[in-house]
């Protein structure tokens, strides 16, 4: 098994879930196994009760676990199917630990961070690293393991000390760690700057671990000066400083990476058994990247929620959006509306607003109405859904929008003017949707549909 380690530095949000599943990507193109492992260091057990202004959508997997966004992007990336101990957090392991501890596992001894809690993280990784992932059930080859937050961060510090352990376990031949670090670009110079790579490597390789490549996120391709200085003053190869810059399309990452020699580099780092010949996935990969950046014509979607101030919050449907759209070779342009915002109290209180929301409703092709919880904004997301009915626009409802179109036909099509779900209103005459009797049946397991 070869590990791969892809951590990051300067700010959170960089973009390591999309490196590592192009990493992935480019080496499942060779003919490996790739497996993929996020973890989070927040002592939550999983991110089922997460705000989605915190971490963005709550991704659910096939076996029901309730996992971070970046599970999301290595199940797209790799088609592959993961598990819910794919997501490891701090919790998980505490609470391994503590439960081990209840039964008298440690046989009386003091139980601490270092080695039991170090030891669990090790274990937890070893295992799930052979859990096959692929339709054929072949055991992978290759893992990569995408530590959460930024190096420094003080929830982080036991899994960067596991993972110095770990590689004396596995040997080095065996695990290699990518490193993503920020090269801001201040508007006022417009020059690129190092120091903060510079001070980001330097604290990881204080911590026990050193860099094999240093990918450099940046709004325009490095420089050669840039990337001389960073293979100079961080100890590695100018070959082992990687640019990834923005691009029009994240599917362009992969390719990106290919180009600067990644395969190369872990084949020979890791000795991985690649045969260095063209290779038809990322042919393909090439090809959809090519039409996506070719694309006239577009179509508009109306999304109409509740969390609409982070796109992240509904990822997935946005890339299901995405990919209809390239299949009919059409730029997806989506148009995020606040469902509060087109209910009458906005218009007493902030009329400019309540116009502008109705006017990108009004010029869109489509209306997606998405899931969520509670009750505020439900009365903004009818008044989409009824105009949506009364002009024939195409519409699909996602959990609550489809609950919600329910409770909007019944009240202006069929009458009864309080009709509601009992998640809203327990007392409506009219529950339409009986909130209380689905969660009944999702327990019993009576209705796989509705699971």
């Amino acid at each position: 098994m070869k590990y791969i380690l892809v951590t990051g530095g300067v700010i959170s949000g960089i973009g390591k879930g999309i490196i590592a599943s192009s990493v992935g990507t480019i080496l499942k193109s060779c003919g490996l196994h790739v497996t993929a492992i996020k973890i989070d260091p927040y002592i939550n057990i999983d991110a089922g009760t997460f705000s989605p202004y915190e971490h963005g959508e709550v991704y659910v997997l096939d076996d029901g676990g309730e996992v971070d966004l970046d599970l999301g992007n290595y199940e797209r990336f790799l088609d592959i199917r993961l598990t819910r101990d794919n997501n490891l957090t701090t919790g998980k392991i505490y609470q391994s630990v503590i439960t081990k501890e209840r039964r008298g596992d440690y046989l009386g001894k003091t139980v601490q961070v270092v080695p039991h809690i170090t030891d669990a993280i090790q274990e937890w990784v070893m295992k799930q690293a052979k859990i096959s992932v692929d339709d054929d059930g072949m055991e992978p080859q290759v893992c990569v393991i995408e530590l959460g937050g930024t190096v420094g961060d003080i929830e982080s510090m036991p899994f960067i000390e596991a993972f110095r352990q770990f590689q004396f376990k596995v040997k080095k031949e065996n695990f290699c760690n990518i490193h993503v670090s920020l090269i801001p670009q201040p508007s006022a110079t417009g020059e690129q700057k190092t120091k903060p790579t510079q001070n980001s490597v330097r604290e990881l390789r204080g911590l026990g671990l050193t860099p094999d490549l240093i990918m450099c996120r940046c709004t325009t391709p490095l420089e050669t000066a840039v990337k001389e200085k960073i293979s100079m003053f961080c100890h590695v190869e100018p070959t082992q400083v990687i640019c990834v810059h923005d691009v029009p399309s994240v599917y362009r990452v992969p390719l990106l990476l290919e180009d600067q020699g990644v395969v190369s580099y872990l084949c020979q780092r890791l000795n991985l058994p690649v045969e260095m010949k063209p290779r038809k996935l990322l042919t393909k990969w090439k090809e959809m990247a090519d039409r996506s950046d070719r694309l006239l014509e577009s179509v508009s979607i109306a999304l109409v929620g509740k969390y609409t101030k982070l796109s992240d919050s509904y990822t997935s449907v946005i890339k299901a959006l995405e990919h209809s759209a390239l299949a009919i070779n059409h730029k997806l342009e989506v148009k995020y509306i606040d469902s509060a915002d087109l209910e009458t109290a906005t218009l007493q209180e902030e009329p400019v607003k309540y116009h502008e929301a109705w006017q990108k409703l009004c010029s869109a092709h489509g209306v997606l109405v998405p899931g969520g919880f509670g009750v505020r904004g439900t009365e903004g997301k009818m008044q989409a859904i009824n105009w949506a009915r009364k002009q024939n626009k195409p519409f699909l409802g996602v959990c609550l929008g489809m609950q919600l179109a329910v409770c909007e036909f019944a009240r202006n099509v069929l009458g009864w003017e309080d009709a509601n779900s009992t998640e809203f209103n327990p007392e409506s005459k009219h529950p339409v949707e009986n909130y209380t009797e689905m969660w009944n049946m999702l327990r019993r397991g009576t209705d796989t549909d509705l699971r």
